[in-house]
């Protein structure tokens, strides 16, 4: 099966990596504890965020594939939600 990853999705990651360059700058500028850390927790949640639509995306293409195969789709939910859970 190969793994497709939308333009939103890699605009996403693009966005991610602009906010982690940004918390860099603060920290050699020498800005406060407290601005780096707000700033690394907007990275958080965004990383979040695109985790969870990446599984989204992913698994819609699965359950597809799997319902054409006749297969168990509900066993796939349970993995996607164990992954989630697993990585936060």
């Amino acid at each position: 099966m190969e793994y497709t990853y939308s333009e939103d999705m890699k605009r996403r990651l693009k966005r991610i990596e602009g906010q982690v360059r940004g918390v860099l700058r603060l920290m050699e500028e020498g800005k406060p504890c407290k601005e780096v850390v707000c700033q690394l927790s907007a990275v958080r949640n965004a990383a979040d965020k695109a985790m969870a639509q990446m599984v989204a995306e992913n698994l819609q293409q699965c359950i597809l594939e799997e319902q054409e195969q006749g297969g168990d789709t509900g066993k796939l939910v349970q993995e996607a939600v164990e992954l989630l859970v697993k990585c936060r």
